[in-house]
């Protein structure tokens, strides 16, 4: 298990090879554990990616008193950030597919970090919806174009390792935007919490700038150049709807996302009101517990769909399937509790189940989808999960109007069970199919 997880080693090879390369290079040519330093830098970037996504939840309570909010307009600053994001998303798929996918990556990230410093300013409503909005467009690029370079590093024996791994920036990011947000809104007010993570993004990303390779599409496949084209979109639209799989994946994607976008963007808000905790403490509690747990159980749930996959076509899927199963009651405890100790029990083992059914979200797509689609599929997976799964904040805020914000949150766990049954559907009943059909082509 130690040869998995070398991250940071090779680093002097590295810096090396990045002044005398600076794209479609071979797998074979770089030091042999550069994959993972790829894994290590990506998880550098996806980290802000998430940090900046999540520090305005954290806030919520400051925009309600300085801008006068409703908990409708509140849910309407997570859900801009969402739809523009989903919306976008099969573009970016489309163009990471033909570009170079380290220039959209460090593109994005000097985009969304710089959206990010100018939400800061925005004084009215509609200015801070605009930039919420804004900051979706940018982020969009990211998870297309890194998640298909780790995928030309990492092949089939190792590519849910080194997703899960991935995976956990998600959450460390989600934990810092969540504590640090909080903590710079309460001491020196909210606009430096944007100011602050955006700055360091920028910074980040001309670091980056030197030491991150572009490889060979196809690399880890062992394709030919025929194979590695890209796909027109009408082609690759009628592989997609002939892959049932992969329709499926996406249906669950949907519903997977909304309970998590409900608990990130309501839970802060929900630990502070409820409980009568400072603006640092309920954006630290409600996400250390989650995405600690979630940190043990991608790694965890991405080594075992690889055990998983060499038994059962759809093992990644099977493991999918039984981590939202896991998870739905303590969605239902996480809003019904009144004791903040079970709160955050149930915050922790959501948290963990969720890290199953994380580490294997494109590691499952890829399963049944061809390598020259995996940009686009992409792409179209993010657009309707978040399109679908991001109005979750809004819906949630209307029907805390009635329900309260405890009981609307714990509705959220039913969306679970219907993303479980979605994927017992492909796990059984199209896996092994698609994914010999994949092989064949």
């Amino acid at each position: 298990m130690s040869s998995v997880y070398p991250i940071a080693s090779g680093s002097l090879k590295i810096l090396k090879l990045a002044f005398h390369l600076s794209s479609g290079i071979n797998c074979q040519s770089v030091p042999r554990n550069y994959k993972w330093s790829v894994v290590g830098m990506l998880w550098c970037i996806s980290l802000f990616n998430y940090a900046d996504r999540q520090a305005v939840f954290s806030v919520f309570p400051l925009l309600e008193k300085e801008l006068q909010l409703s908990t409708v307009q509140l849910g309407l600053l997570g859900s801009a950030f969402a739809w523009v994001y989903g919306a976008c998303a099969p573009f970016a798929g489309m163009l990471v597919d033909r570009i170079s996918r380290t220039k959209a990556i460090l593109f994005g990230l000097h985009a969304w970090s710089a959206i990010c410093v100018a939400t800061g300013i925005a004084k009215t409503f509609p200015q801070l919806f605009f930039f919420r909005a804004a900051e979706g467009l940018g982020e969009t690029f990211y998870y297309p174009a890194s998640m298909s370079m780790l995928s030309d590093y990492h092949g089939r024996e190792t590519r849910s390792r080194a997703m899960g791994i991935h995976q956990t920036s998600v959450y460390m990011g989600t934990v810092a935007g969540g504590f640090f947000a909080g903590w710079i809104g309460q001491v020196y007010g909210w606009r430096w919490s944007f100011y602050v993570f955006g700055g360091l993004g920028i910074l980040l990303g001309i670091i980056l700038h030197r030491f991150l390779i572009e490889p060979e599409r196809g690399a880890s496949e062992e394709v030919s150049a025929a194979q590695a084209e890209t796909l027109s979109y009408p082609a690759f639209l009628r592989i997609l709807f002939t892959t049932p799989t992969a329709l499926l994946l996406m249906v669950a994607f949907v519903c997977m996302n909304f309970v998590a976008v409900v608990l990130l963007a309501w839970m802060p808000k929900f630990l502070y009101d409820k409980f009568h905790l400072g603006l640092a403490s309920a954006g630290l509690i409600a996400t250390i517990f989650a995405q600690g747990g979630s940190m043990i159980g991608s790694p965890t749930g991405g080594w075992l769909a690889d055990v998983m996959r060499l038994r059962l076509a759809g093992g990644r899927m099977l493991v999918q399937c039984v981590a939202a199963i896991c998870a739905a009651p303590f969605v239902f405890l996480c809003g019904n509790t009144g004791e903040l100790n079970f709160a955050i029990g149930a915050l922790a083992f959501w948290g963990f189940f969720k890290g199953f059914y994380d580490a294997n979200i494109w590691a499952s797509l890829f399963d049944v989808v061809p390598m020259k689609a995996r940009g686009r599929a992409v792409g179209l997976m993010n657009m309707v999960g978040w399109i679908g799964g991001g109005t979750a904040p809004l819906v949630i805020g209307y029907l805390a109007q009635t329900w309260g914000l405890g009981g609307a949150i714990a509705s959220a766990g039913f969306v679970y069970i219907v993303g479980a049954a979605v994927l017992l559907a492909a796990t059984f009943g199209f896996a092994a199919r698609d994914i010999a059909r994949v092989s064949s082509r």
